[in-house]
């Protein structure tokens, strides 16, 4: 977070005016902007706006204000402003309006004043550099008692104000698989929350269902590895009985959720076979004559999936329709020492492809441009595997061993901005859900 103040004196004035802020009424109208629409903030500087989310009472306030300012600092795409009010606030509760030139000048272009109400909590925007109440809007929140419920709602009152403020819905709503000690886990976008969602046993390669309320992983069986699915909430797992025995890997579903496309093998090769997830018959995808072709990752429309193949005699990225026609190679032989490129992840946006090469034996995770072919380095830093896409195309998290003990990270692909998500025994396999609450 980035403070503004140089002096003690600039510190107390600052103080003042966000106390001015804190005591605007509470039904403040928004007279100059439709609900959804974001503000357009005028603000000086090349570079993000800087944001202040002033400080919530009541229980739960503390944790809500802190959700919130974390939320909108991982979206990349706005400056918190680091205030602390203190005593000053309650010297300047009479205030009868914003001081948004001061306001100005420290920096600030926008200000956030979220309030607890008996159902939820009222949000104000204010837009500095229109010295006006932007947005105003009352969110129905879930009971503090229901924890991961609770912090999922604020999450999601987080990713409308990102959107009024940047004109981009957030991601902070969203949850990621996988796998550690053998099980699937799921863990909130800012690191909270996790917990495992798999019964004990050797389980791989989990992937959300579009809706967000299934997900699918292969496990060892009787009679080898099967791919199963489950409800996330609970509930027992269901074997996709298709094709039984052999080796069954790496699923992933098609964007309609009507069925899951996986690598299955018995002694030659593997193949993708899509299979409806209420039952039915395989269908073949491709016909790798005994290569093998894995990690099937479908466009956002469902018309073509990226794939893994060694058809080549080493591992690289192909695309091909969804019936398995027009298969063609998609990542080009000029770049890396050791021919390994695999584990495609397509944007949501439907415009690049991450995946991972090796370069001087390590795996790191580059992207590739569906417009012209052009590829993009975006780590270097220790061993970087199995990219999977946020919502927004634009953030990526995966498995890295730049802190020591492999764990996940989310990485900003535009500003290359990296953290770390998980901590604790090895984490590896990520897949990253839609949004799963979506305030209207």
């Amino acid at each position: 977070m980035i403070a503004y103040f140089s002096s003690r004196g600039a510190r107390a004035a600052a103080l003042l005016a966000l106390a001015a802020l804190a005591a605007a009424p509470a039904g403040a109208q928004d007279t100059t902007s439709r609900p959804g629409v974001r503000i357009g903030l005028t603000y000086g500087g090349a570079g993000k706006p800087g944001v202040a989310v002033l400080s919530a009472t009541g229980i739960g306030g503390d944790s809500m204000t802190a959700i919130i300012r974390r939320d909108l600092d991982y979206g990349d795409r706005v400056t918190i402003v680091d205030v602390s009010a203190g005593d000053a606030v309650a010297a300047a509760l009479d205030a009868r309006a914003p001081n948004y030139a001061l306001l100005a000048r420290l920096g600030v272009a926008a200000v956030v004043r979220p309030t607890l109400t008996a159902t939820g909590v009222h949000v104000a925007l204010y837009d500095v550099g229109g010295s006006k109440v932007a947005q105003v809007r009352d969110f129905p929140l879930t009971p503090p008692g229901l924890a991961p419920d609770w912090r999922l709602s604020v999450h999601a009152v987080a990713d409308v104000v990102e959107e009024w403020i940047t004109g981009t819905r957030g991601i902070a709503a969203t949850r990621v698989l996988f796998v550690r000690d053998g099980r699937v886990h799921v863990v909130d976008s800012d690191g909270a929350n996790e917990r495992a969602v798999s019964e004990r046993g050797p389980a791989l390669s989990p992937a959300w269902h579009p809706r967000g309320h299934l997900v699918a992983y292969s496990t060892f069986g009787p009679r080898g590895t099967e791919v199963v699915v489950r409800d996330v909430a609970g509930g027992a797992p269901r074997t996709l009985r298709a094709t039984p025995g052999g080796l069954n890997i790496t699923p992933d579903f098609s964007p309609d959720g009507a069925e899951v496309v996986y690598a299955h093998a018995e002694e030659s090769g593997a193949d993708l076979v899509a299979v409806p997830v209420d039952g039915g018959p395989a269908r073949r995808v491709t016909v790798g004559r005994g290569t093998d072709n894995v990690s099937p990752s479908f466009s956002p429309d469902g018309r073509r999936i990226a794939f893994t193949s060694g058809r080549p005699g080493h591992p690289e990225v192909y695309i091909t329709d969804a019936d398995g026609t027009n298969a063609e190679l998609l990542t080009p032989y000029s770049f890396g020492d050791q021919s390994y490129r695999s584990n495609p992840d397509w944007s949501p946006d439907g415009r690049v492809i991450a995946f991972q090469s090796q370069l001087a034996g390590r795996f790191q995770v580059m992207t590739i441009s569906l417009r012209d072919r052009s590829v993009k380095q975006l780590t270097n830093e220790g061993s970087n595997e199995d990219p999977a896409w946020a919502p927004d195309s634009r953030h990526l998290v995966l498995a890295s061993t730049r802190g020591g003990v492999k764990q996940l990270w989310v990485l900003d692909a535009e500003s290359g901005r990296a953290r770390q998500l998980t901590r604790g025994p090895a984490s590896r396999m990520p897949a990253w859900s839609p949004l799963l609450h979506r305030m209207p």
